[in-house]
């Protein structure tokens, strides 16, 4: 018998403190900086995000999205036997975010470790549980993203801080004798390493280079529309479907105007678009299963209904997942 892996549950989570865009922009006067509610709207479609406090991690908030997960698959922390968490913004140097979050969910055995393609991260991650389950190596699996962005960012750079905020988004992805994942399709090219980076480190007890997100917006904007109808078609045939066949895309949640762009080009009505980014931010890894997760509560993704997820992060990576609900 063939062997399949589907998602049987979703979870999410946001820290408490949301920031709109104007209580935003009075920190920001603050220490000089000068932005708007209307100057981030019209470029981002922006209008509010939230920021972790100080003490919070982001193993805390993959946790609180697993705990979310595990309960609508109905299965225990007990029953995971693979925990993949996607982050670029680990609890610690090492061990993984994985590993504390297995801790934290107070189970211990089974293989756990992290996942590094940015904001493309949850389509990495997906793909390797998917990977693994097929092959047996695993059965219920938790897959995660989950981001405390905030502690990256220059508020001095007026053209970054306001387009990320923290949070987390899980799946529960099961072995199934039923096909739920149809096809993924993962790439990341090198060369474009500076455009989207944080280009420091730590050596000898301190930090060396600059800890703070870099970004060249209109060089990530140019590459990023293209390769994300690239990778959707690409995935698509691999499956065998069109378009007409996808029933919600749940793009990366970067920027409205990506997210339309990519949709035009694909021929797909915006109504299909599942759209998280204006409440959210850019929330990096955790961006798709957040999102993915509010679509599901909201009654929006329904059983059996076909999702095309994609991403684009720093690296830079870019990929796709096609798969039944």
């Amino acid at each position: 018998m063939t062997r399949y892996s589907r998602i049987t549950g979703t979870g999410s989570y946001l820290p408490p403190r949301r920031l709109t865009n104007a209580e935003l922009a009075a920190e920001l006067a603050t220490k000089g900086v000068e932005t708007s509610d209307e100057w981030i709207v019209e470029r981002t479609g922006i209008r509010a995000r939230h920021f972790a406090a100080p003490d919070v991690s982001s193993s805390d908030l993959a946790v609180a999205a697993a705990k979310q997960a595990l309960e609508a698959a109905g299965l225990l922390a007990s029953d995971i036997d693979l925990i993949i968490v996607a982050t670029s913004t680990p609890d610690m140097v090492f061990p993984s975010v994985a590993c504390i979050v297995q801790n934290k969910l107070g189970i211990a055995g089974c293989p756990a470790f992290d996942v590094q393609a940015v904001c493309s991260g949850f389509i990495y991650a997906l793909t390797v549980a998917d990977a693994l389950i097929k092959t047996g190596s695993a059965t219920k699996a938790l897959v995660i993203g989950a981001e405390v962005f905030s502690r990256i960012l220059d508020f001095s750079d007026r053209t970054t801080c306001v387009l990320f905020g923290d949070g987390a988004g899980a799946v529960v992805l099961q072995a199934s004798d039923t096909p739920g994942i149809l096809a993924s399709d993962l790439h990341a090219d090198g060369k474009y390493v500076g455009i989207l980076c944080v280009p420091g480190h730590v050596s000898g007890g301190q930090v060396v280079g600059d800890p703070l997100l870099k970004m060249d917006g209109q060089a990530v904007f140019k590459l990023a529309v293209g390769l994300l109808e690239s990778t959707a078609r690409a995935t698509l045939a691999k499956a065998n479907l069109s378009e007409a066949d996808i029933d919600w895309m749940i793009p990366h949640q970067a920027n409205i105007r990506i997210m339309q762009s990519t949709a035009r080009k694909l021929k797909m009505p915006l109504e299909k678009v599942i759209v998280t980014v204006d409440q959210h931010g850019n929330t990096s890894a955790a961006s798709i299963p957040l999102a993915m997760d509010v679509a599901v509560r909201d009654g929006k993704v329904k059983k059996g209904d076909t999702l095309l997820l994609e991403g684009v992060g720093g690296g830079f990576t870019w990929g796709a997942v096609l798969l039944n609900y």
